[in-house]
């Protein structure tokens, strides 16, 4: 289960990666863990203000 997360995760990383570096370049696995990253903080955040917002 946690490994179908984390290859979504990834893919979207690697979606959003692809906009602003080259696939091919040595970095892009830097770029896509960072950005994978960001999208996990940003998914984690809207279910907390959902959830805070519902219970009000």
């Amino acid at each position: 289960m946690i490994n179908l997360a984390v290859r979504i995760l990834l893919a979207v990383g690697g979606a959003v990666a692809a906009l602003f570096v080259a696939e091919d370049s040595p970095n892009f696995g830097v770029v896509q863990g960072m950005l994978s990253t960001v999208v996990l903080v940003c998914v984690i955040g809207i279910i907390v203000l959902w959830r805070w917002k519902k219970d009000e």
